[in-house]
């Protein structure tokens, strides 16, 4: 059995709040599509997450801001791997576009 979809096709529409839908998820691991469409974080808060997580930015532009005040600006093709418990936030990502993220969020022995 086999389940096959496009991550472009179709592309919900993010104008008011960003999407995230679940690809793929087990017991050790996540895939998420995440769609911003000029949206950041909070100011308040931000993510510390149990998992570890890949992300990469593939179409748009988006930017990190971890709490260490360290800046990582991603652009159509980057990615970027965080630890588990490193705090961060999405600061920016290009308005009046689509910014689409492929996530995978996953466990080990230390998590």
């Amino acid at each position: 059995m086999f389940k096959q979809a496009n991550l472009f096709n179709p592309l919900p529409n993010a104008e008011n709040s960003e999407v995230f839908d679940d690809i793929v998820k087990r017991p050790f691991v996540r895939i998420e599509r995440i769609v911003s469409h000029g949206q950041t974080s909070p100011d308040e808060g931000w993510y510390d997450q149990d998992e570890h997580e890949w992300v990469m930015v593939l179409e748009g532009e988006a930017e990190l801001t971890f709490d260490n005040g360290q800046m990582v600006k991603l652009v159509r093709g980057d990615h970027i791997e965080i630890s588990a418990h490193t705090k961060h936030k999405v600061s920016w990502t290009k308005p009046n576009t689509d910014t689409v993220w492929l996530a995978v969020f996953y466990r080990d022995e230390s998590c």
